[in-house]
């Protein structure tokens, strides 16, 4: 038998054995999804099959191979271009011809492939097919094998057949004449996931620490078998999440340290994390542990959403017009039994800029929802840091949770502004009113006017420098205009119930007697609140400052700070002149007294 009748016989067995390979690999045919199959079918049967055959799962004879057949069908499916290439020529990397074993004519080539991952190659420019003896006109031929992972594979074997007749090659493949052949990494897995977003340390810093929104994280190494499966996984949990949380990859053979840095350095397999804020103000990393499948691992994350919202009794929640606070409130009123989704996912994104708080009612007829003037559920109220109420969005529709997380940030986006301009008017009126409105100097003349026992209580700062003076009347003119917090239950039920005046204490010094035996000599300014009508005190002697001193007020107002007894009634000194006269006056009754008698 001459040579070339030999390489006819050869190639037609070739052709033969390859048909039914490629029909075997046939990408479709592993995943078990028809070719018009949309990405999320495609990944489902991904995840249910890797899942069935994971060698961790599935120690059955074939398992490991199978699960390789599964990893590459996924990969080529996966990427839409391969997918393109493979639908129109049979091969990912889009070479036309033979597709599953019908040959094409494509002018003076013709082409073979199978669609396989790597490919080995038969060419044959012009003539030579008719110098090997065959027939017809001169054409070109070349034949591409696919070379799949399995061991004692079509690609293996016939790698070795013409090794055989001709000599291996030294990178591992065949040369004769125009054939060559070449063998694909047999990984199982890409060497990195492809749609999740590579996270370094400087992207987790900026990005991913105490930001306020949840991440699903993968650390994995090229090396590691199962980063598809885990890439498929966390995918599709990510898709049904979509906009309550991010995901991510840490590579940690190219992020070494950061992985041991952040303590998630895989070492037998890869691992997912959850970026959470679930124990704290500020975020941390909880493992997951469990099966790795999507109902688990999305009810572990959904576990793990940020809870600063804080659930309440609407019957019995009153916040006052008159309260203060430092930041804008928002509450959610909606029907759920616990805290929406997306309510738990703004109270991360917004927990610096807001206080929120959500409560469960039964429908607008509840006499709580129409005094807060709600009349259609679910709904947003909020109240500005001056106490006033807004009804911000009522009859709330949910297309899905990504859009309703955009709307409701432009919502809060644009209360927060609003909250800051009535802010800063207020403190312009403060302002202006403090400049307007002296802290009038307690004397003898005016001090049954403001601290007799008509008033409740007297807040007296005395000073005994200028620059203690200067403090206390910056202080006390700013407070003075202050609605203070008070509970409803207080005895002072308005700010008229308060007068505030200042102390030269250098001009009485006997004063501050009445109330310590020491006149407080040590401090060079105080406050003291003080009861006429009880004759009772409470002293402040800590660091002074306006938050200190709102808070020393606003605590004496609710009854939680101590009074105790006065030692005397506060009395004023008088000037030499006046006791002077005074004792004229008594010399001068005492002898008219006399005379009389």
């Amino acid at each position: 038998m001459n040579i070339c009748l030999t390489l006819r016989i050869i190639l037609f067995l070739s052709l033969f054995l390859f048909t039914h390979q490629a029909k075997t690999l046939d990408p479709y045919k592993v995943l078990g999804v028809e070719r018009n199959a949309s990405q999320r079918e495609i990944q489902k049967a991904f995840h249910k099959l890797s899942l069935q055959y994971h060698p961790d799962k599935n120690k059955d004879k074939g398992a490991q191979e199978k699960f390789e057949e599964i990893n590459n069908a996924y990969e080529l499916l996966s990427d839409d271009e391969k997918r393109k290439n493979y639908d129109l020529y049979g091969d990912e990397k889009g070479s036309p011809g033979f597709d599953a074993g019908n040959p094409g004519d494509h002018g003076e080539y013709t082409y073979f492939t199978s669609g396989g991952q790597g490919h080995n190659r038969f060419n044959f420019r012009p003539n030579e097919w008719q110098n090997m003896g065959g027939q017809g006109r001169s054409q070109s031929f070349s034949f591409s094998f696919g070379n799949p992972t399995s061991q004692g594979s079509f690609g293996s074997s016939l790698n070795d057949f013409f090794s055989m007749f001709f000599g291996g090659h030294p990178e591992g493949g065949s040369h004769f004449g125009g054939f060559s052949g070449s063998t694909r990494s047999q990984s199982g897995s890409r060497s990195s996931p492809r749609s999740i977003r590579a996270i370094n340390s400087q992207l987790f810093k900026k990005e991913i620490a105490d930001q306020g929104i949840t991440w699903l994280l993968l650390s994995y190494t090229p090396t590691l078998k199962g980063n598809q499966h885990y890439e498929s996984v966390i995918e599709e949990v990510a898709s049904l999440l979509q906009g309550a949380m991010k995901v991510g990859s840490i590579n940690c053979e190219t992020e070494l340290s950061f992985c041991k840095d952040l303590g998630i350095y895989p070492s037998k397999a890869p691992r997912a994390f959850i970026y959470s804020y679930i124990a704290s103000e500020s975020g941390s990393l909880a493992e997951y542990s469990d099966d790795l499948v999507v109902k688990n691992l999305k009810t572990f994350c959904l576990d793990h959403l940020p809870r600063f919202s804080k659930r309440v009794d609407l019957s019995h929640f009153e916040i006052s017009s008159g309260t203060v606070e430092r930041l804008p409130r928002v509450m959610l009123l909606s029907t759920k039994k616990n805290t929406p989704v997306i309510w738990r996912v703004l109270s991360g994104l917004y927990r610096k800029r807001f206080i929120f708080y959500d409560a469960k009612v039964h429908d607008v007829s509840d006499p709580s929802v129409k005094k807060l003037g709600v009349y259609a559920l679910p709904a947003v109220v909020g109240w500005l840091s001056n106490g006033e109420k807004q009804v911000l969005k009522s009859g709330i529709s949910v297309k899905d949770l990504k859009s309703a997380v955009h709307d409701l940030s432009v919502l809060l986006d644009g209360f927060e502004t609003k909250n800051k301009k009535s802010a800063s008017n207020q403190a312009k009126k403060r302002q202006t009113e403090s400049e307007n409105k002296q802290i009038p100097f307690l004397t003898g003349s005016n001090f049954d006017a403001l601290c007799g026992e008509t008033t409740p209580v007297c807040i007296i700062g005395a000073f005994r420098s200028s620059k203690a003076r200067e403090k206390l009347e910056s202080i006390l003119s700013t407070v003075s205009q202050k609605s203070l917090s008070r509970r409803q239950n207080s005895a002072f039920g308005s700010r008229d119930s308060i007068s505030y005046t200042l102390l030269d204490v250098t001009k009485q010094p006997a004063f501050l007697n009445a109330f310590d035996k020491s006149g407080f000599k040590s401090l060079d300014k105080l406050l003291v609140a003080y009861k006429p009508r009880k004759r009772k005190f409470a002293a402040f002697i800590n660091k002074i400052t306006t938050e200190e001193v709102e808070r020393f007020i606003s605590s004496v107002l609710n009854g939680d700070v101590q009074f105790s007894k006065t030692r005397q009634k506060p009395t004023f000194n008088t000037s030499g002149i006046s006791l002077f006269f005074g004792k004229l006056e008594e010399v001068m009754t005492y002898v008219t007294s006399r005379m009389r008698s």
